[in-house]
């Protein structure tokens, strides 16, 4: 209460001071303090009496301060907006704090006490977000903020483009608005509450501006348009629209949605108004109780004499360079600049100091004239355009085929490049504001560097201008991706501007939808984006608008002379993303509702002939794509996976270049192309193992060796038993004279014994000796491998890792190649037990080609098992069934084609090809590091160049061969020698 007295005075003492204008009382009207509400309408003169004599009693105390506060309240929607002057940042020139629900967001203004000799209005926004508003330390290593965010120079446009327009003109006194977000309660999005606070602020400061102004955030939600959207509703919201306006005229519009029509977003429009003008009266209030006097200024006048003389020099010059449509853009800065120049040496001849120093500023505003004054008489534009004309278009997709995708797009002179990058989930990009989400999925980075205006700059942190282009075009596009669920990349488009003509951020727009189609990224359908222009006539003694023309496609210097730059993207469905930025002090709500259907004719024109260069999204299915893999793992599997402090998974990817993310069990791997992933997925399968089933080959190290046979540990830590039985068809004497501790083995799970262990065996991967591959054509043979084929064209890698070694075994059967074969695949079923039991060998399942991880599967049915054995032995019999009379005549036909020269040779009439045998072979093909050597009967083999040996062969040359060893995989390895016969 005593607090209430003392303001009481203080107010009492301000309206004396005040002119009459700004100390009325509007009867009926509630003010607030900082301790309660008083009805002063209605406040009996006995009552403000004995206030008055409380107050004389209670400034008496000594050590007690008492702080002139003064408050309005006022109900937007359904939310109750506060606001409160002198509390806090009582020396700023003008300071409100703004309050909805427990956000509270500070804004004040300042202003330079010089006397403003310039020619432009050097005003500057700064929106900051601390961390303690959400009562959080920064993580940075100075445990403080540092540079701006994107967010915090977005929010400082959405501030600065409503407010700049209501400057006076001539008012060039420096102006420095700070914005600070107080608190933050998670649920209101401080941005809207930033603007309107600093409306207060210049009303309450001695600044001149032409407020106030009212901004609104609209949403909607199941077809209803919703107010002051907190979060939460915002992202259930098709629609974000902020507004902004005076009394009676837009000032600025900024809208992200998911394909709204413009017969909606016009209806939005029209109710967002009248909800903004409600931040209006209470500014008015508040600058009458609080406000200061607007400080004059001096405004810099040109004398007519001047403009008269400089107009007669230079109209008609001006006039010929905006007649003539076969200037370019330079080529016309050019001329007007050759006009200026001569107009300078003849005011210089006269010694006209005054002209002089106008002569720029003149030119320019003769030049402005001329050029709105055909457009808006004639319908005339710069380049010759029809009005509602789009510039020519060219489209290209694919430009360079090994990035994930890129497209050009040029229109006119303005010419994009965008390319497209496609990473794993954690890549995403991490986000350190006070609302939203926590990261970002969709990245769209805009760069405008100084050649594609043929000038010279430096390239310097992050830019205004180019991130609030970015973030309009990345709006856009946001709408066609599909659902994080749908798609679990994170993707980045990097657009680049190769040369600038207005409007990049809309070629932004249509390049970066056209790359993301080559990126074979499913977007629902291609986005346009164009920007609308105005060019008005206005009655200079009522301000009103008497004729305007609206402008398809703006040029860059129709952007600088017009009214209006009114960026809309879209696609043929509906609006994604606006942009409304204004120079005068604000355009009439219908003029801005009639660009809406302007803009839709442009678009549907550009869309068009964006899907006759590329309709529907690419195939991932290509080399250079980008593969992804999920898996679901159990604690003690992601355990091996990490490794300790994750240095499992940092090996695996630095030795792949692979990228692996790991969330709620889930292990996301995302390579660079198909190579990049089967290298990962057989780094993680080795790591954390895989399902085991009977009938299938795996690959293993033998651990130890016993008595009765070996342990083979096999992928994931898992151990089978290899018996001495199993280890080769004849029954060796000792198990260590067939394997030893550290050997890799291809082994075949067949079954289990009574405790539930595995049982491996060597034996059933190793064919009889004498069989042969009979299926093999002379054009593309195949030695069929551990566990599959191995392809002549990858000979190479084989001569430069063979490990010669003196095989068990010759060469494989056909029948034997087909049911590795089908032994190679995995299964895709996900396990997470690890001491289950193998799993029978299901050949359908085999075949599907499908990766999963998992452990072992004991669900084995008598069924099953007796059908996994009578596949066995099918496979054993028709194994052993192979005709040796077939063999003969195949050995004899190739054998008549290559004679040998020496009784000493081989002639493959043989069973088999042993260890030390000379044959005549013919080079097949000749590698790097080696030979393709074609021995006969459908057989290669190869041979391995010497260090000081010879290396001129030629395709088609008859050699002389020795076998003299065998490679981990069965290929002959030969060495060369000659006849001395």
């Amino acid at each position: 209460m005593a607090t209430a007295i003392a303001l009481k005075v203080a107010k009492k003492h301000r309206s004396l001071a005040l002119p009459r204008l700004l100390s009325w009382r509007c009867p009926g009207i509630l003010r607030f303090c900082n301790s309660g509400l008083e009805l002063l309408s209605h406040s009996p003169p006995e009552a403000e009496s004995e206030m008055e004599s409380n107050i004389a009693s209670f400034a008496q105390i000594p050590g007690r301060k008492v702080l002139e506060t003064f408050v309005e309240e006022f109900e937007i929607g359904s939310r109750t907006i506060r606001l409160e002057t002198g509390k806090i940042a009582r020396f700023a020139n003008g300071s409100v704090v703004i309050r909805m629900d427990d956000t509270n967001v500070l804004s004040t203004v300042s202003s330079a006490k010089t006397d403003g000799s310039r020619d432009f209005l050097p005003l500057t926004v700064d929106y900051q977000e601390k961390q303690y508003a959400q009562g959080v330390i920064p993580t940075t290593f100075m445990r403080r903020e540092g540079a701006p965010k994107e967010r915090e120079l977005l929010c400082g446009r959405l501030i600065d483009r409503p407010i700049r327009p209501l400057f006076p003109a001539g008012f060039y006194h420096e102006v420095q608005v700070m914005v600070n977000v107080l608190s933050s309660d998670g649920k209101q999005d401080p941005d809207v509450m930033a603007a309107n606070a600093t409306s207060v602020a210049l009303m309450l400061s001695d600044i001149p501006w032409g407020g106030p102004i009212g901004m609104i955030r609209v949403g909607r939600i199941d077809g209803q348009f919703v107010f002051n959207p907190t979060m939460d509703e915002l992202s259930s919201s098709d629609l974000n629209l902020v507004y902004a306006c005076t009394r009676d005229k837009t000032l600025m519009i900024d809208v992200q949605a998911r394909e709204v029509s413009e017969a909606d977003l016009e209806a939005a429009l029209k109710l967002a108004h009248p909800e903004a003008v409600k931040y209006i009266d209470p500014q008015i209030r508040l600058a009458q109780r609080a406000g200061k006097m607007k400080k004059e200024y001096t405004v810099s006048m040109i004398m007519n004499k001047a403009v008269e003389k400089i107009r007669n020099y230079v109209e008609e010059p001006i006039e010929a360079v905006f007649t003539d449509a076969t200037y370019g853009k330079f080529e016309r800065g050019e001329a007007l600049d050759r006009i200026t120049e001569g107009v300078r040496v003849k005011i210089e001849e006269e010694f006209d100091e005054e002209c002089l120093k106008v002569l720029p500023k003149v030119v320019d505003n003769i030049r402005k004239q001329v050029v709105r004054k055909r457009i808006i008489e004639k319908g005339l534009r710069v380049d010759g355009r029809k009005l509602d004309e789009v510039r020519p278009l060219y489209c290209e997709s694919g430009t360079y085929p090994i990035l994930h995708g890129s497209s050009i797009f040029s229109r006119g002179d303005t010419q994009v490049l965008c390319t497209v990058t496609i990473g794993a989930p954690g890549d995403a990009q991490k986000l350190d504001s006070l609302v939203g989400p926590p990261t970002k999925r969709f990245m769209l980075h805009y760069s405008f560097p100084p050649f594609c205006i043929n000038e010279v700059g430096k390239r310097v942190g992050l830019n205004r201008r180019e991130v609030g282009h970015g973030t309009l075009a990345e709006k856009a596009l946001l709408a066609v991706l599909p659902p994080e669920d749908d798609f679990k990349y994170t993707v980045r488009i990097n657009s680049e501007v190769m040369s600038s003509d207005g409007s990049t951020s809309m070629a932004t727009v249509c390049g970066g939808s056209m790359a993301l189609m080559d990126a074979g990224i499913p977007v629902r359908e291609h986005v346009a984006g164009l920007s609308v222009g105005l060019v008005s006539e206005v009655d200079p003694t009522t301000g009103i608008i008497k004729d305007y023309r609206i402008l398809t496609d703006i040029l860059g210097l129709e952007d600088h002379l017009g009214d209006m730059d009114f960026k809309i993207a879209g696609t043929k469905n509906g609006i994604t993303a606006i942009q409304l930025d204004i120079k005068p002090a604000g355009i009439p709500l219908n003029i801005i509702c009639e660009c809406l259907g302007v803009a839709r004719k442009g678009r549907i024109q550009i869309l068009d002939r964006m899907e006759e260069e590329i309709s529907a999204p690419r195939s991932m299915n290509d080399g250079n794509a980008p593969r992804l893999a999920t898996m679901k793992l159990d604690e003690e599997s992601l355990r091996r996976l990490l490794g300790p402090l994750g240095l499992h998974r940092k090996k695996i990817e630095k030795e792949t270049g692979a990228r692996i993310a790991v969330s709620d069990g889930i292990v996301t791997i995302v390579a660079k192309n198909h190579i990049i992933m089967e290298k990962a997925q057989q780094k993680v399968d080795f790591l954390v193992g895989r399902e085991i089933q009977v009938g299938r080959i795996y690959k293993g190290i033998v651990s130890s060796i016993k008595e009765y046979g070996a342990f083979v540990e096999l992928n994931g830590g898992q151990q089978g038993l290899l018996h001495i039985s199993e280890l080769s068809h004849e029954l060796p004497s000792k198990v260590s004279d067939a394997v030893s501790v550290g050997q890799e083995l291809s082994v075949m799970c067949i079954g289990q014994d009574v405790r539930g262990n595995i049982k491996l065996s060597l034996k059933a991967t190793l064919p009889l000796r004498g069989s042969i591959n009979l299926s093999a054509g002379s054009s593309d043979v195949s030695f069929c491998a551990e566990g599959g084929n191995l392809n002549v064209s990858k000979t190479e890698t084989d001569i430069e890792n063979a490990a010669y070694s003196t095989p068990s075994i010759i060469i494989r059967s056909a029948a034997e190649c087909e049911t590795q074969d089908g032994a190679k695949t995995w299964n895709s079923t996900e396990k997470t037990s690890r001491k289950s039991l193998p799993k029978p060998y299901n050949p359908v399942s085999s075949q599907s080609g499908t990766v999963g991880f998992g452990r072992f599967n004991s669900n084995v049915s008598p069924e099953q098992k007796a059908a996994n054995l009578l596949r066995m032995a099918h496979i054993k019999k028709e194994r052993d069934s192979i005709s040796v009379d077939v063999y003969k005549q195949e050995s004899e036909e190739c054998t008549s084609k290559y004679k040998t020269k020496s009784s000493g040779m081989a002639n493959h009439q043989n069973n088999s090809l042993k260890l030390g045998d000379k044959v005549t072979a013919k080079i097949y093909q000749i590698r790097t590091h080696g030979l393709v050597l074609e021995v006969g009967g459908g057989l290669r083999g190869m041979y391995k160049f010497e260090a000081n040996g010879r290396k001129d062969f030629e395709v088609g040359e008859m050699i002389l061969a020795k076998c003299s060893s065998f490679s981990d995989k069965g290929i002959p390895v030969f060495s060369l020698f000659e006849d001395k016969s």
